[in-house]
């Protein structure tokens, strides 16, 4: 933890954290200032723990401040370049955006849309799936969109929570050179829901789909409709979205973010994380279909008139070198994907980003989950050429932006590999131990928040007495996310992974992040994900499947022996693995998620349920083969 990387962009302002750590009801204040309020707010803050409402009396618009209040000097400029997974493109300028989004937003109200009003989107990576929430924002309707990989038994759960009086999907998208079908998709899904009024068919593929009664096509409905529509004055808390969020177990949780707080919030982070110019072009890897989507792919970017990348396909689809092509294609200054990907990027070497031109890139980030220190100095050697900072960020679906942070576009401080360093300003974060306690530094404990922040969720939908059980029983009035952290002499937090994904063996808890780092710091491995398997004597037994690096060729007994010593030495003999299976892949989902739950079946030989939402189906027979010839 010792090792730091002093590099940042010259920007040495500690005010406004100084200003946040003293009082922040009165920070959060000034930050809503840079956006266009209808109406100012009369309270800052409505702390009814856990119930948070921001800027209480304000009146504000989404869409308004993603799209008007750029019109008159930025009408011209690209707002998204985007790139089809089958090689198609195309730009949008924010004065293509403001017509488009205008117009679906009478599409909306022909069909009845009104305030309030839920309407899902199931659509795939393409313009149309902003413009559609955008047009949403518009209207005061409230969007929820679903991830385009889900299956449609998933789907029917969230649009019956709903209530969606219209579902928006397209006939189908393109993914690894097929074409998935989404409209059969949600014909199976919606079937006996009368409270879905309609359905509108985007037409991406031409695949040949049903015509049903409820169905209207995207591009019908456009034809003659008005170009204006006034943005609606809504109140701050006004809900903008519903996320839905898998839990461990029962069904998904409806996360809903308002609007007024949750586009402050945005709006620093973006600004603090990335130090956001007119000339950069950003690229997040991330799909809409996630909380990064919606929060830095629509909104954040849009929020500051900056030009960004879109991307529809896998990335590493035809080869390997797809994402590295995009950034040269674009000159990309600013790049945003997950360790996931890094770490599939790894396997394939050096030589392949090396062979494109990179130096337009400037700033790196990382999302989704704790970054490996070996992986975090690959990125920044290989893609950043240790001239750009690594953005390592921690945040979650219910937070709504980022909450620890390094902040180049703010402050200077030295980077540590594996860190994501800091709270952002206004943002009070704890390490504690089961009491509510501070840990002392370098021990592992409970990460907690303890004050509300303007991106926070509102609740879940249709369903407080959740939110406070889920979010807030644990610590009075604390909220608290589940994650394991560690907080070291510098007061740097140092992310550990999911409370709940814990292996249990022999009576000693060890956390599968950690294990997972020990392995993929060894050179010959590209990845590696952990579960655990009952086991008679100790519980659980820890089972590891290791993906290697292109070209390693040591024998697999020599590379198993290795790999066990190294843990044994790493983390303990406790932690020794039962069994150690190399893959050519790991089952993930399109977000780069590893399914460690699925995993475990297969080890433990139990049925394995739904695989829709896998980016690649034959990782998981490829491991069944394996599992069943062992």
């Amino acid at each position: 933890m010792s090792e730091k990387f002093d590099i940042g962009l010259g920007h040495n302002d500690y005010t406004l954290r100084k200003q946040g750590d003293s009082d922040f009801v009165s920070f959060w204040s000034d930050q809503a200032k840079n956006l266009h309020w209808f109406s100012t707010w009369h309270k800052t803050l409505d702390w009814r723990p856990p119930f948070a409402k921001w800027f209480v009396g304000g009146t504000i618009n989404a869409s308004y401040n993603a799209l008007d209040v750029h019109q008159s000097a930025k009408s011209d400029k690209p707002a998204i370049f985007w790139e089809g997974e089958n090689g198609d493109s195309k730009t949008y300028t924010y004065g293509d955006l403001f017509i488009e989004v205008q117009k679906f937003s009478n599409v909306l109200k022909s069909l009845g849309v009104t305030k309030g009003d839920r309407v899902t989107i199931y659509l795939p990576m393409v313009p149309e799936l902003p413009i559609a929430m955008l047009a949403c924002a518009r209207i005061g309707a409230i969007h929820t969109v679903i991830f385009s990989g889900f299956s449609s038994a998933s789907i029917k759960d969230r649009i019956e929570d709903s209530k969606s009086k219209i579902v928006i999907t397209a006939d189908g998208g393109y993914r690894r050179g097929k074409i998935v079908k989404l409209k059969e998709v949600i014909d199976d899904a919606i079937e006996g829901f009368d409270f879905v009024e309609h359905v509108v068919v985007l037409e991406r593929t031409k695949n040949k789909i049903s015509i049903l009664p409820k169905d209207k096509l995207w591009k019908d409905l456009m034809k003659t409709i008005s170009d204006s529509c006034d943005a609606e004055k809504l109140d701050s808390d006004h809900p903008l979205y519903i996320l839905y969020t898998s839990g461990t177990t029962g069904k998904p949780k409806g996360v809903l973010h308002g609007t007024g707080g949750y586009l402050t919030h945005l709006y620093s982070t973006f600004k603090w994380a990335f130090d956001i110019k007119d000339s950069d072009v950003f690229f997040c890897t991330a799909d809409i279909g996630w909380v990064t989507g919606h929060s830095y792919v629509v909104y954040a970017p849009l929020l500051h008139g900056a030009t960004q990348v879109m991307y529809e396909g896998a990335p590493d689809f035809p080869d390997v070198s797809r994402m590295w092509n995009i950034l040269e294609k674009y000159s990309a200054s600013i790049f945003y994907t997950t360790p996931t990907a890094l770490r599939m990027f790894m396997k394939f070497g050096d030589d392949v980003p090396n062979s494109f031109d990179l130096s337009s890139l400037r700033l790196l980030g990382s999302v989704g989950e704790p970054i490996n220190p070996e992986v975090w100095k690959w990125y920044y050697k290989t893609i950043g050429k240790q001239k750009c900072p690594i953005i390592d960020t921690w945040w979650q679906t219910e937070t709504g932006g980022m909450m620890i942070s390094p902040l180049p576009g703010l402050e200077t401080i030295p980077l540590k590999p594996g860190s994501a360093t800091l709270p952002i300003p206004g943002v009070d974060i704890s390490v504690v131990d089961e009491f509510g306690s501070d840990v002392p530094p370098n021990t592992k404990g409970y990460l907690i928040i303890k004050n509300p922040w303007p991106g926070m969720l509102l609740t879940l939908w249709e369903d407080d007495e959740k939110y406070k059980n889920v979010y807030w029983s644990k610590y009075p009035s604390c909220y608290y996310p589940g994650d394991y952290a560690m907080k070291d002499t510098d007061g740097y937090l140092w992310l550990l992974g999911r409370a709940d994904d814990i292996l249990k063996v022999a009576g000693h808890r060890i956390g599968t992040a950690e294990l997972e780092s020990c392995i993929v710091s060894d050179c010959d491995v590209a990845e590696s994900a952990v579960c655990g398997i009952p086991d008679e004597i100790k519980g659980e037994a820890i089972i590891v499947f290791t993906v290697l690096k292109d070209g390693v060729t040591t024998d697999k007994n020599i590379l198993e022996k290795n790999l066990t010593t190294k843990i044994r030495i790493d983390i303990g003999p406790i932690a020794t693995p039962k069994q150690i299976y190399f893959v050519s892949k790991l089952p993930k989902t399109r977000s780069g998620k590893i399914m460690r739950r699925l995993l475990k079946s297969i080890a433990s030989g139990e049925k394995i349920g739904d695989t829709s939402t896998l980016d690649d189906p034959s990782a998981v027979d490829e491991i069944q083969k394996i599992i069943t010839k062992n």
